[in-house]
């Protein structure tokens, strides 16, 4: 084989530079002259030009492979801490170098710190922050240009920090191409290539690390970009479910709205209401009146407590709108006040199947004012009800004979019987005489009597209901102990019957009327009692009495008050035994044995009587003072 053969083949095994001396020791050794000697090696000098051309090709190829990979990337760039990788990786790999990295500027702190390394041991240099203008890195991202050095720790040019030499040190680099990462005019970051060992740096591999780090800068403004869009389109979307939510909201409350106005003009009611709000809102829907009693519920709710309900309501008043309300153990519930002006009416209580949007409380609140309107609707109905029926009530006690039959014919309007047993009730509330609380007790009267079916009227400043039924005492308790909690203080009620005539109705308001002054001249104010409970005493000292409570304390006070404090002094039971002696006839015996005492005691007693009263006291005028003044007692004691 001859030596340019051989010189051929080596260039085709791209052998190293040094095997192409081979052919010329074996020219030498074959004794060939001077001129073949001289033209072998000029043709190796030109096997090797050849050989370095093919070199630099080859490695252009592999430069270009790596952009083109690497703008790949970017094309279809989904992870930028995988696109960063991929480069630092292919700058390593292309330059030949130990170790490749890439820093980024951080605006914030004013330096440059490590994104992604490649082939780097060293912890400490993997978390390094270089200040800018510090170091090579620091100077490259400071100044925007790029710089290389052959042996970094003995080149003077950068400023040298003791955190950044140690951990260069401890990484073992001595050779560093830094260059920057360029944004336009701005500086990103910086793309580094390094080695272990002290070596230069050619144009050549400057020139494409700036490549490299021009593909680096522009992945990373992609990301930011696509992160941007991503996250207008986000905004976006839920910007549009925002809207779509709103315009469904909205066409539910308009919905919701046209649906209660049209309940409203067909004459529907609470109930209806109630049952439109859950049908649109879900869940369950309670409505309280004024007083917190239940007016209708819808669904399955339990009754908060009264207290939570006026903390509520007090908020949602003051406020103007409704309120939702947590309680531990219990679903959340939203609560809307039924006001008109400054008069609380009700409230509505909600227990959602959701959460409620704001077109969803409007829908609330908007039910409560309907609600609001329905029960002044209602209560002016009931007004104007109770007014003809009041007229009635009114006719029937003051005018009974003047015409019987039109009254019963009125009365058979309003569905009443006259002519069926009925009890009547006065309410002597001196304190609701006038004002708001007058025309509340007349408003409760007038429901009061309505439910059940009778009449109610105000009269020379009292309230006087005609309820049927034939037990008077039972009445007159139940309308001083209700009237009394809605107007929140002691209520005093007198009644009488059974009567089935005008004339007799006549009759039993004069006897009831009578009754309940008896009841508050006797002390017994917030009661309720009838005039056959009280008896002919209490009937007449109603009749007789017009100094009140005052004339028969002084009535007491002049005939038994002495024995009254003898016992409250003492102890004692004088007035019990009078009370027994009296009601023997006078016999002592009878007497002794109903107190369960000895006649003798009983003999003591009457004498000690005797000395506190005065000799006469048993006399016949004075013993029937003794013994009206006795009832009286009684009666003032319960």
């Amino acid at each position: 084989m001859s030596a340019l053969t051989e010189l051929l083949e080596l260039l085709e095994r791209e052998a190293a530079p040094v095997e192409f001396e081979g052919p010329l020791v074996g020219a030498r050794a074959q004794g060939l002259s001077a001129e073949q000697l001289a033209d072998l090696d000029d043709a190796k000098v030109v096997a090797l030009r050849v050989r370095a051309l093919l070199e630099r090709r080859r490695r252009r190829e592999l430069e270009l492979s790596g952009l083109f990979d690497t703008a790949s990337d970017l094309a279809g760039l989904r992870d930028l801490d995988g696109v960063l990788r991929a480069i630092v990786h292919r700058s390593r790999s292309l330059l030949g170098t130990d170790v490749a990295y890439l820093t980024l500027n951080d605006p914030e702190t004013g330096d440059t710190y490590m994104r992604v390394t490649d082939g780097s041991i060293s912890a400490r240099f993997q978390r390094l922050r270089l200040p800018l203008g510090a170091g090579l890195g620091g100077l490259v991202a400071e100044t925007g240009t790029p710089y290389a050095t052959a042996n970094y720790g003995e080149d003077e040019r950068f400023r040298h920090l003791g955190d950044i030499d140690e951990g260069v040190r401890e990484e073992g680099l001595v050779a560093i191409l830094g260059v920057p990462l360029r944004l336009g005019a701005r500086v990103i970051g910086v793309l580094f290539a390094a080695n272990r060992s002290a070596r230069p740096f050619a144009r050549e591999e400057v020139a494409l690390l700036v490549s490299l780090g021009a593909h680096a800068a522009v992945a990373i403004d992609t990301a930011r970009l696509l992160a941007e869009t991503q996250t207008a389109l986000d905004e976006l979307s839920a910007a549009n479910a925002v809207i779509r939510a709103h315009s469904s909201s909205v066409e539910r409350a308009a919905a919701a709205h046209d649906r209660m106005t049209s309940l409203v003009l067909r004459g529907g009611g609470v109930e209806d209401v109630a049952a439109a709000v859950t049908e649109v809102l879900g869940g369950a829907l309670l409505v309280l009146d004024a007083d917190g009693r239940r007016l209708t519920m819808v669904g399955e709710i339990a009754e908060p407590d009264s207290s939570a309900v006026a903390e509520a309501l007090s908020a949602s008043r003051a406020e103007g709108r409704a309120i939702r309300r947590i309680s531990a153990g219990s679903p959340p519930l939203w609560y809307s006040a039924v006001v008109a002006g400054a008069e609380n009416l009700g409230a509505l209580v909600l227990r959602p199947e959701r959460e409620l949007a704001d077109a969803d409380q409007q829908i609330l609140e908007r039910a409560a004012l309907v609600t609001a309107l329905l029960l002044l609707f209602r209560r002016n109905v009931a007004e104007a009800e109770g007014r003809v029926r009041g007229e009635l009530l009114d006719d029937l006690i003051s005018r009974p004979d003047r015409d019987a039959d039109a009254l019963r014919a009125r009365a058979k309007r309003l569905g009443l019987d006259l002519d069926a047993p009925h009890v009547i009730v006065v309410v002597g509330d001196d304190e609701a005489g006038t004002g708001p609380a007058r025309q509340r007790s007349a408003s409760w009267a007038a429901t009061y009597a309505a439910t059940r079916a009778g009449l109610a009227a105000a009269r020379d400043g009292r309230i006087v209901l005609m309820l049927p039924g034939s037990d008077a005492g039972t009445a007159a308790r139940a309308v001083a102990k209700e009237l009394g909690r809605v107007v929140g203080r002691p209520v005093t009620a007198g009644s009488s019957g059974p009567a089935s005539s005008p004339a007799a109705l006549a009759a039993a308001y004069v006897e009831a009327d009578r009754c309940v002054t008896a009841l508050i001249a006797l002390g017994r104010a917030g009661e309720g009692a009838s005039t056959a409970e009280l008896g002919f005493v209490g009937l007449l000292l109603g009749a007789v009495t017009a100094g009140g409570d005052r004339d028969v304390l002084r009535f007491l006070g002049g005939t038994i008050g002495p024995v009254v404090d003898y016992d409250a002094r003492r102890g004692t039971a004088l007035i019990h035994t009078l009370e027994c002696y009296f009601g023997a006839g006078g016999s002592l015996a009878r007497a002794a044995e109903q107190l369960h005492v000895h006649v003798n005691t009983v003999t003591q007693r009457l004498d000690r009587v005797g000395q506190l009263l005065g000799p006469d006291w048993q006399r016949p005028e004075r013993a029937l003072e003794v013994q009206l003044a006795l009832r009286l007692h009684r009666l003032r004691t319960g």
